[in-house]
């Protein structure tokens, strides 16, 4: 086995950042999730709610965050502040500290994304010494957090899953799907479909990463949103057809790769084209 994708997407719903390597933490790829968009409320706000947010392109520079939209300049944020307004967001059930990137992001989500059901939009980033705390139901004795991912450090999924799936959509008359409507951070090759549901762990074979999976990803809304475009041309595919597929015969739902945390290796430098080992 081994990875064909690594992806990192910076702020949680917009588009992600295809990577030829990464540095490995607790909380999952470097930056990932770092940056939230939210109501007035602190509530966040994702492509569930507002599938045009697929189409705000994120960069990472050296000492920049920047987010491009067609329709607007690019909003640049410097990745080193820590001095901005603090305010609590909430992700699901989760309610944490994070800063305020302030008027001049507000003012340009406004512009390419509008507002959500009367609420302005406010671009925040997890607060450095914050702990957010993984669900330690489906762990295996280790601990492990996170910044504003939904649930887990990393989501991994595989080619031979997406082509059996594509495979069934193909046989309904559906178009195939890319990899990035599931928006995994980890793409692995050379695997049987739906192969990493066995898997307990994952890593190299000289020890230098390992990664736990700990629990079946159900999927959403999220994943019927064209990632180019911001929109959705098929409703409910291809929450249906994994359903109809029973990817977890016991498990009612859409189910599509697996949620991970890091066992070994924060620090270590993972890439594409490393040799893997379940």
């Amino acid at each position: 086995m081994h990875i064909t994708q690594l992806n990192v997407y910076p702020v949680k719903s917009l588009r992600g950042i295809s990577l030829q390597q990464a540095a490995l933490g607790v909380r999952g790829l470097a930056f990932d999730r770092h940056w939230m968009i939210v109501d007035d409320v602190g509530r966040f706000v994702t492509q569930r709610q507002m599938p045009a947010m697929a189409r705000i392109t994120v960069t990472l520079g050296a000492d920049r965050l920047i987010l491009e939209h067609p329709d607007a300049e690019p909003l640049r944020i410097e990745l080193s502040r820590d001095d901005q307004p603090r305010l609590t967001a909430y992700v699901w059930e989760s309610a944490c500290q994070a800063l305020d990137e302030g008027i001049e992001a507000k003012t340009w989500l406004a512009g390419v994304l509008g507002d959500w059901r009367g609420s302005g939009l406010r671009l925040v980033r997890f607060a450095t010494e914050e702990r957010r705390a993984v669900e330690p139901y489906y762990l295996q004795g280790e601990e492990a957090h996170i910044a504003f991912a939904d649930g887990y450090p990393f989501l991994i999924a595989t080619e031979a899953s997406l082509a059996a799936l594509n495979r069934t959509l193909q046989a309904k008359g559906l178009e195939a799907l890319p990899m990035n409507r599931f928006r995994p951070n980890i793409v692995v090759a050379g695997t049987d479909a739906f192969a990493e549901d066995g898997w307990d762990s994952l890593g190299t074979a000289d020890g230098r990463y390992r990664m736990g999976l700990r629990k079946p990803c159900q999927r959403c809304k999220i994943t019927t949103v064209d990632q180019a475009r911001g929109t959705i041309a098929v409703p409910g595919e291809p929450l249906q057809t994994l359903i109809e597929m029973k990817t977890q015969p016991r498990r009612p739902g859409a189910y599509f790769g697996q949620n991970a945390t890091l066992l070994e290796g924060a620090g270590q430098t993972i890439a594409v084209g490393d040799a893997l080992g379940a």
